[in-house]
């Protein structure tokens, strides 16, 4: 995913892709791996995955906030290849590239930025149990934002007027209700390659975060008795195989993201209905298809350079070693 090719196109001044051309990326990025997903199972996933993000961005305090998300990704990719010096360097580098692409931005175009992201989520409602459990969404599908919690860094908690006369001196106070309960906030994140990133934004969602570091929202406020059963949902998930119908040859396993594989048809034939039902329009510009295209063509190289480096005698295990890592998060 980090091939100096993949990147470069990815960090080019371009138009906002289409949620087609970003299903697509996103396909062909979980296929390089031994998993396989049906096309009922990817939408879900994308989904999911859309929605976790649109929350988080609506979280950010500051447009600059955006950086701190992708960084800490960055930091966790670091962690998970620590052991490996050259993906260590394949990961240093493309975070050097994103610091070097953003970093230099001013706070208007980062809002712009962050304005582009919330209009290429805004039609996106989809219902998410852990989010609706946590009374963080609505029925509906929409968000619901709590007034309360830290400020922006640099900025006052809200609740005073301060009047000045004309020599620009303090003549009086006043305070008023602000309406939630805020508190200033701990510190700034670092924005360099290496740091305290502060915020939780970007991190594990499922995990509780402690400490004095600055928490974000009600999702990262205390903890979550719905987090077990959600990853228990997703052991019963990835265990729900049936080892009988699985072809002797083939090294990868499958991922249903429903409880039976009729669900999953049920899911994948309803599709358009569903669609019909909440009004869902989709527009797509020509523009896509040749973007699509021309990511499809660089995402093909991954397939070619996996097989220059696979080894001679392959593992039988990868299943097994898959799981023991997902095990391990």
């Amino acid at each position: 995913m980090f091939s100096k090719a993949f990147m470069d196109e990815l960090l080019k001044p371009q138009q906002l892709y289409s949620h087609r051309t970003m299903k697509t990326v996103l396909t062909r990025l979980a296929h390089a791996s031994i998993m396989r997903l049906n096309p009922a199972s990817m939408d879900r996933l994308y989904e999911l995955m859309v929605m976790a993000f649109k929350y988080q961005v609506f979280l950010c305090l500051r447009p600059k906030d955006l950086l701190l998300i992708s960084y800490n990704h960055m930091d966790t990719i670091r962690e998970f290849v620590k052991d490996t010096p050259m993906a260590v360097n394949q990961v240093d580098e493309t975070h050097r590239k994103i610091i070097e692409a953003y970093s230099s931005l001013s706070e208007g175009e980062l809002q712009l930025l962050r304005q582009t992201l919330l209009t290429f989520f805004q039609d996106m409602h989809v219902r998410v149990s852990l989010f609706l459990k946590d009374q963080i969404q609505n029925p509906n599908g929409r968000f619901a934002l709590t007034t309360s919690g830290p400020v922006p860094h640099g900025t006052d908690v809200p609740g005073l007027i301060r009047i000045f006369d004309c020599r620009g001196r303090e003549v009086r106070r006043r305070e008023f209700p602000s309406g939630g309960s805020y508190t200033s906030s701990i510190r700034e994140g670092s924005f360099e390659l290496h740091g305290n990133r502060v915020i939780r934004l970007g991190m594990n969602m499922y995990v509780n975060m402690l400490g004095d570091t600055h928490v974000q929202g009600s999702l990262y406020g205390s903890p979550n008795p719905l987090a077990k059963e959600e990853l228990n949902l997703l052991a019963r998930l990835m265990g729900s195989m049936k080892a009988e119908n699985k072809p002797k040859d083939e090294s990868g396993f499958r991922i249903n993201l429903f409880n039976t594989d009729k669900e999953e048809a049920e899911a994948g034939a309803s599709a358009s209905a569903e669609e019909s039902l909440y009004g869902v329009i989709n527009i797509q510009a020509m523009q896509d298809e040749q973007a699509a295209s021309e990511l499809a063509r660089i995402a093909g190289q991954f397939e070619e350079e996996e097989e220059e480096e696979k080894p001679e005698k392959p593992s039988n295990n990868k299943g097994e070693e898959l799981l023991a890592m997902m095990d391990d998060l």
